[in-house]
């Protein structure tokens, strides 16, 4: 890889390290059991969990398996839907995808500002409720120089939506395991 490419990961891992120690200092050392906290790991090893996580972080990746174990899928999504709109499961997603469901089941630290911000649904595709009911989250795009447009939409009610087309479309997220 040239020296060019990795230098903004270094850079962005470095601020992210910087940052968490920042807020993890404000917060001081209050996590209860079953959370966990994220450090920035080194340049390409992104956030990498301390604590006692509530759903296994195998090595295989910082946070999270492209194929979750059952037991995991069912922490991190609904086993029936919440809407009529099509449906995914958990291990079809992007691995990024698994790895923001599992921080958002963590109660995170998660990569971007935004993440956990209420989602309006202006686009009316998910079902209708009250404003606050749904927060967005950032689902990262390898490569990509912004937050891309894939996001998890997750609903009060434990609804997890996917959009890889930035609100264009949805679909429910399920465990894929029978309830």
């Amino acid at each position: 890889m040239p020296v060019a490419a990795t230098v903004p990961r270094r850079a962005l891992a470095v601020l992210v390290a910087v940052l968490l120690g920042v807020l993890l200092s404000a917060c001081g050392d209050s996590t209860p059991r079953g959370t966990a906290t994220y450090s920035g790991g080194t340049a390409g090893q992104g956030y990498q969990p301390t604590g006692t996580p509530a759903v296994s972080t195998p090595a295989s990746s910082p946070f999270a398996t492209a194929t979750p174990t059952p037991a995991d899928a069912a922490k991190l999504a609904p086993a029936a839907p919440v809407s009529d709109l099509p449906t995914t499961t958990v291990a079809q997603l992007p691995a990024e995808g698994v790895d923001t469901l599992r921080l958002i089941a963590l109660g995170g630290p998660f990569p971007y500002a935004q993440d956990g911000a209420t989602f309006a649904n202006r686009e009316g595709l998910l079902p209708q409720h009250p404003s606050g009911w749904y927060k967005e989250y950032t689902v990262v795009t390898p490569g990509s120089a912004d937050r891309g447009a894939r996001r998890i939409v997750a609903g009060a009610d434990g609804g997890r939506f996917y959009t890889g087309d930035h609100y264009a479309s949805f679909r429910e997220v399920l465990s894929g395991v029978s309830s």
